[in-house]
């Protein structure tokens, strides 16, 4: 098999439609997720937890990407990519159902279910679309495709942040003056009135999932048939057809995704990354109250590392392949992701601020970097080896919590416990170099 093989050629009015169509998926995935690094400090006050219990709120979400992932791929297999994607997109719609009854009833548990809920819908969702839109296309611009999506994420996770920012904290010092002033019953309603404005935005979500899910489905998605694709067609030495494979077997011999050192290692990688790249902008609110930010200008800051990582999807998307390799770019990403660590930790208030910032532009190539590197020559493992790298995403789950107990742990110093990155961004950067290249056919 060859690097040709493992894309699929659409007709190109039905590639533009799938790129659209998959934009728009990616836009969703961006509204989703980071308004988790709101929904943070909103659940801290509101149900009155410890940083380590409000951090729950990302390993709810991303721990369904281990639980589900796996099951999504046999999932696809039986029902295809087009239609997995509109259930990905309607299993979104029931998790943000469940917020209505947790706000109505301040639950943080029943909060947690809905995360919960809404990753398995996301998890779904990210191995269709991810190795759609790897595969759609040739594999050397993989990385500038994937960045184009990125773009869509982040402008949504910018629009979702304002909206839900000042419908929470938009009056959020007079309500903690008058919460903090009240005791028993009174509290507890103050609390409830606080808890019931999340009820309205995500039951406007539940209804927009729906719509789009009925949408995807009727758009008639070119099916990817990753299986036949990979089959030998001819035996070109002896000029006839080519001799079955065995069930289970690709044409390099290999019959598990587990006999693949380098999806291994990227499918960790990519546990790392997403660990990093959550951290960074999931506790930045509360970093920022820690320097003595006010909690709305506090729930904005994620905003501006969303910034960076757009500008850093742009340079990607004119950079990547046409001056710089996608392999170079994963390295530069790695190292700039020491250095701002390293930053971060050496300085104070709004320049460790800043330096935290600039993370998410380190972290902008690495996505589009370890994915094709990853999942590159699979053949028909391509949806399993797509679900344990969609795996991986549970390492949003568990570094910020890890952050958490660190940081209570050295009585709330939330500094210092920044730099359990540096030996994340060091796997990164060993990734990239050697990892990729352990296993990988000629």
């Amino acid at each position: 098999m060859n690097d040709k093989s493992a894309t699929v050629a659409a007709p190109r009015g039905n590639y533009n439609q799938a790129m659209a169509i998959i934009a728009t998926l990616f836009f969703i995935f961006g509204f989703v997720t980071w308004l988790n690094s709101v929904l943070i400090p909103f659940l801290k006050q509101a149900c009155e937890l410890s940083d380590s219990a409000a951090y729950l709120v990302a390993t709810a979400f991303y721990i369904s990407y281990f639980v589900m992932a796996y099951p999504s791929s046999y999932i696809l297999r039986k029902i295809g990519f087009p239609k997995g994607m509109s259930l990905g997109l309607l299993t979104i719609a029931v998790g943000s159902l469940i917020f209505i009854p947790a706000a109505q009833m301040r639950s943080y548990p029943i909060f947690l279910a809905g995360l919960f809920v809404q990753g398995t819908g996301l998890a779904l969702l990210q191995t269709a679309s991810n190795p759609y839109v790897t595969i759609i296309g040739p594999i050397e611009s993989a990385a500038k495709r994937i960045s184009i999506m990125g773009i869509c994420n982040k402008i949504a996770g910018m629009i979702g942040i304002l909206v839900l920012v000042e419908l929470l904290f938009s009056d959020t010092l007079q309500i903690s003056e008058k919460i903090d002033s009240l005791a028993g019953a009174a509290r507890e309603a103050e609390l409830d009135l606080l808890a019931s404005r999340l009820i309205m935005p995500y039951a406007v979500m539940a209804g927009v999932l729906i719509l789009l899910a009925v949408f995807v489905r009727k758009a008639h998605l070119p099916e990817i048939n990753q299986e036949e694709d990979d089959l030998p067609k001819l035996d070109i030495e002896n000029d006839k057809p080519a001799a079955p494979l065995e069930p289970g077997v690709d044409v390099y011999g290999r019959t598990s995704v587990f006999q693949i050192p380098y999806l291994l290692l990227g499918a960790f990688c990519i546990f790392i990354y997403v660990g990093v790249e959550v951290l960074a902008i999931d506790t930045l609110a509360l970093y920022g109250e820690y320097n003595g930010l006010a909690k709305d200008v506090a729930g904005k800051l994620s905003i501006f590392c969303l910034v960076a990582f757009t500008i850093g999807y742009i340079i990607g998307v004119a950079a990547v392949p046409k001056y710089i390799s996608q392999k170079k770019a994963l390295i530069a990403c790695a190292v700039l992701g020491v250095v701002f660590t390293i930053g971060a930790l050496l300085t104070t208030g709004m320049t460790s601020i800043v330096f935290i910032i600039l993370m998410s532009f380190a972290h902008s190539l690495m996505w589009p970097g370890i994915w094709p590197l990853a999942i590159n020559k699979l053949g028909p493992f391509t949806k399993q080896g797509s679900a344990l790298m969609v795996m991986g995403i549970a390492g949003g789950a568990i570094l910020p919590p890890v952050y958490g107990l660190i940081v209570e742990a050295m009585d709330n110093n939330r500094q210092l416990p920044y730099a359990i990155m540096i030996p994340c961004y060091l796997y990164i950067l060993y990734f990239a170099y050697a990892g990729h290249k352990k296993g990988l056919p000629a």
